[in-house]
């Protein structure tokens, strides 16, 4: 049957109108989740709710940064990656990764610290804590690692004895030299001159507002981030990644 011009374009207003009518309701259902879950959480807020393409399940995505599923009328909670068994393919992983990346070049770099090894072409930032024994591991593994520029916030949230190390670090003549000295040997630098100012305060909100709950946390130039001291052979193979 041949359509004329006017029952094409009819029909091509109807198709719009319900993809524009599901896409209202699927809204309106998200949110209605939304409102639902966040009601069971203890105080944790829901930041965006999507459906996913398995099992009928909502993704909620909460201010944590973490990821929880639920049906579609908020009966039930489900807390666990789901994996794909075809491929091995953490899919819970890798859509947290994608939702917590954020944009590398609205860092503000003038509150870290500054170390650049070889050509300095690889770039990572760093959130640290200078009472933190995973970060001082880290700084060992970063030891072995050329090519690279580091940026190191200093992120005191294990304890007050934190802000006071951070801050005589800060306030040296060689900020990197005293970072290092402290992390990798223990030798406590100067105590700052009382007119020194330290980013803590600045640094905190930062961390904060990155949903940063542990020492270290790596940020690298695509945006993604890895928690934890990753090994020196894990941390070549996600810089050989980005390009």
């Amino acid at each position: 049957m041949k359509l004329n011009k006017g029952t094409v374009v009819a029909l091509l207003g109807l198709c719009t109108s319900l993809l524009t009518s599901t896409a209202i309701a699927a809204s309106g259902q998200e949110t209605t989740i939304k409102k639902s879950i966040e009601s069971k959480l203890n105080g944790a807020k829901v930041e965006k709710v999507s459906k996913t393409p398995y099992l009928g399940l909502f993704e909620v995505h909460t201010n944590d940064g973490n990821i929880i599923y639920t049906d579609a009328k908020s009966q039930y909670l489900f807390s666990g990656h789901i994996i794909d068994t075809k491929t091995s393919k953490d899919i819970t992983q890798a859509r947290m990764d994608e939702l917590n990346k954020i944009k590398f070049s609205d860092l503000p770099l003038e509150l870290a610290t500054k170390l650049v090894k070889g050509n300095g072409k690889r770039v990572i930032a760093i959130f640290e804590d200078p009472n933190c024994g995973y970060c001082k591991r880290f700084r060992h593994t970063l030891q072995g690692i050329d090519n690279v520029t580091v940026y190191t916030f200093m992120y005191n949230i294990l304890s007050e004895e934190s802000v006071t190390i951070s801050k005589n670090i800060w306030c040296s003549s060689d900020r990197n030299t005293a970072w290092d000295a402290w992390m990798l040997e223990g030798k406590i630098a100067p105590t700052a001159p009382a007119n020194c100012v330290s980013p803590n305060e600045k640094v905190l909100a930062l961390g904060q507002k990155l949903k940063i709950t542990g020492t270290p946390t790596i940020f690298f130039a695509d945006g993604m981030r890895i928690p934890g001291a990753v090994d020196a052979k894990g941390l070549e193979a996600k810089l050989a990644t980005i390009k």
